[in-house]
């Protein structure tokens, strides 16, 4: 099958975007577009926009960006060609043609999906009538109601070798082979795979059931038996409950990973039907880039015991090598003995929901796994720990993560050893129900001041105002490289409410970037001087008056440009931030001038100098020679 660039583009036409997403979206119209809370991300003021003329979506508050198609794929979770698939047949799109090959293998695909879901109805009725007694009670004992049964589509499969095989005999022995329903052995009479078992449809992101786990009732080994990998069952790229689950991960805002089917299903019933569950391994690697495409951090929560802790290191140990900036795996522990299903059932949803909000970074896992890997107390010992720390931390391919980690490892180092300097202690420990953010000490000890809350940007521009200079070095730089407009949309997207032509003029570079993502600096300038900024953008790109790599025409280091416009970008925000944190604290000193409040006066002039440090290495030496 070929997809050319014609057809996506007629189908983009075709698709009204605003209609798509209100199926599951509310909108509200805003002028010329549509506007609502975005959901990819938990919010309460409006930063979603849909626009329909130029037939994309865009999130001023998480970034999220994309048309119809990304639509499907991120917010549905459907694989790309069935997203296209999907929307092509709501468009009255016939799907171009495939070849005999292709052909063939979707029309078996097809026949394949009609058995597996004929097979889930009879299971389904089985649970339901006299046979499904013993199973129906095993549910009850556990505290599985009737409607979550129902929902989750759970059956019986009776003790039989060939009931199901006569019950779907007009499918032939041979389709339901492949299916995995019938076990072929040799040149034996096929016969039922699944026997006296609780039945657990796995379905795939659509919701098709392409697969089966069946649960022993009663003793017997093994106690849980799943469907051979087929055609379409690929056991380490699905994920239990993922069709379910992804629409209530976008609402909470966050994606569980559990060990077991019975997990899922007692946490969906308990309220949190954002769980998922592998299928008998451990995490692959298409699992985790699965959980990643629906949160940055997913929470990785596996039973309490030894081999549910092992479990959960090996899924650390694999995500390694594919971290990013904001891409990571956090841990809820849970007490030993104890899954999640024991857990609500016996102490309720609020004990679970109260170990979700504190989870363990990724970093502190390793960092706890290693250290108590082995004693500690002779040199030999605390290199091998150095080094072990080392081996992992170099497994990880994007280069800033990597040297994030080595620095912090080496810096827990220090500070487990006593190696650090001492950090000064304060005495005083925060009122509980305190109104003021004190702030915290951090895992290797060091006094933090407190995380912005939502909109911080935003209020440091208001009280501080930002840096003219910076700002307009920045304008420059972004109008000298526009493909860094996209990357930071978010940061420059609070800039809009600075006062003054400053603020405009971000808003104005914000609208050209939205208006056409393949940018030059041509382009830029035209739709700038359109929106009469000609002559301010013509002045930012003096370059004889702006000390900075990136405002000066392109040169043979367009790399280290783009990465000093980064910097800057980086700075200028933070800036206004840190200055209206330092005057209240200052202000916090005079009134009751506590040990308290002296170090987070101390902290943030640090912070403040820092930044001032890092603004200064940006700036170019006079005799630095740049042809204009």
């Amino acid at each position: 099958m070929s997809l050319t660039p014609q057809f996506l583009d007629e189908l983009r036409a075709r698709t009204l975007l605003s209609g798509l997403i209100a199926k599951s979206v509310k909108l509200q119209r805003a002028g010329r577009e549509f506007r609502a809370c975005c959901p990819f991300h938990q919010e309460k003021t409006p930063s979603f926009y849909v626009n329909d003329e130029k037939g994309f979506y865009h999130c001023f508050g998480c970034s999220a960006h994309g048309d119809a198609i990304r639509w499907m794929t991120d917010q549905r979770g459907l694989p790309f060609i069935d997203a296209v698939k999907e929307l092509a047949q709501a468009a009255g799109l016939d799907m171009p043609e495939q070849d005999r090959h292709a052909a063939e293998k979707a029309e078996r695909a097809k026949g394949l999906h009609e058995a597996m879901a004929d097979a889930a109805k009879w299971f389904g009725e089985r649970l339901q009538g006299i046979e499904g007694a013993e199973a129906r009670a095993v549910l009850k004992k556990r505290g599985v109601t009737e409607e979550t049964s129902r929902a989750f589509g759970l059956g019986f499969s009776p003790d039989s070798r060939d009931k199901l095989k006569e019950a779907l005999k007009s499918y032939g022995d041979r389709m339901l082979v492949e299916a995995g329903l019938l076990i072929q052995v040799e040149e034996k009479e096929p016969y039922d795979r699944f026997r006296g078992r609780l039945m657990i449809p796995i379905r795939d992101a659509r919701g098709r059931t392409i697969a089966f786990g069946g649960r022993i009732i009663g003793d017997g080994e093994p106690k849980y038996l799943n469907s051979p990998e087929t055609p379409l069952f690929d056991k380490g790229r699905t994920l239990y409950n993922l069709d379910r689950a992804q629409a209530a991960a976008r609402q909470a805002g966050r994606i569980i990973a559990v060990e077991g089917y019975m997990d899922v299903i007692a946490l969906a019933q308990a309220g949190f039907g954002e769980a998922v569950a592998p299928l008998g391994t451990a995490l692959t690697e298409h699992q985790l880039e699965r959980l990643w495409r629906i949160a940055e951090v997913p929470l990785l929560c596996f039973d309490g015991d030894s081999a549910g802790q092992k479990a959960a290191l090996r899924a650390a140990h694999r995500a390694l090598p594919m971290l990013q900036p904001g891409r990571s795996l956090a841990f809820v522990t849970l007490p030993d003995g104890l899954d999640p299903d024991d857990l609500v059932r016996a102490k309720g949803p609020h004990a679970f929901e109260t170990l979700l909000k504190a989870p363990e970074p990724l970093v502190d896992r390793l960092w706890a796994s290693e250290v108590a890997a082995e004693p500690l107390n002779t040199p030999e010992q605390r290199a091998g720990l150095k080094r072990r720390l080392s081996e992992l931390a170099n497994t990880i391919a994007d280069a800033n993560v990597k040297s994030e980690y080595l620095a912090e490892f080496r810096q827990r180092i220090d500070v487990h050893f006593g190696r650090g300097p001492r950090e000064f202690q304060p005495r005083q420990q925060p009122q509980a129900g305190s109104r003021t953010a004190r702030g915290s000490r951090n895992a290797r000890g060091v006094w933090q001041p407190p995380e912005a809350p939502p909109g911080a940007t935003m209020r440091g521009v208001g009280a501080g105002g930002l840096d003219p200079i910076l700002a307009k070095a920045v304008l420059a730089g972004l109008i000298r490289h526009p493909a860094e407009i996209a990357r930071h949309m978010e940061v420059l997207g609070s800039l809009r409410s600075a006062s003054g032509a400053l603020g405009k003029l971000f808003e104005a570079v914000i609208n050209v970037a939205l208006e056409d993502r393949q940018l030059d600096s041509g382009k830029v300038l035209t739709i700038l001087a359109k929106s009469g900024f000609d002559q301010v953008a013509s002045d930012l790109l003096r370059a004889d008056t702006l000390p900075f790599s990136f405002t000066r025409p392109n040169g043979a280091d367009e790399l280290k440009a783009r990465e000093d416009l980064n910097e800057a970008i980086a700075v200028m925000v933070a800036q206004p931030v840190v200055d209206a944190a330092l005057a209240e604290a200052t202000q916090a000193l005079s009134r009751d001038g506590s040990e308290e409040a002296f170090a987070r006066q101390v902290a943030l002039s640090r912070q403040r100098q820092e930044l001032q440090a890092r603004l200064a290495n940006l700036m170019l030496a006079d005799d630095e020679d740049f042809d204009d």
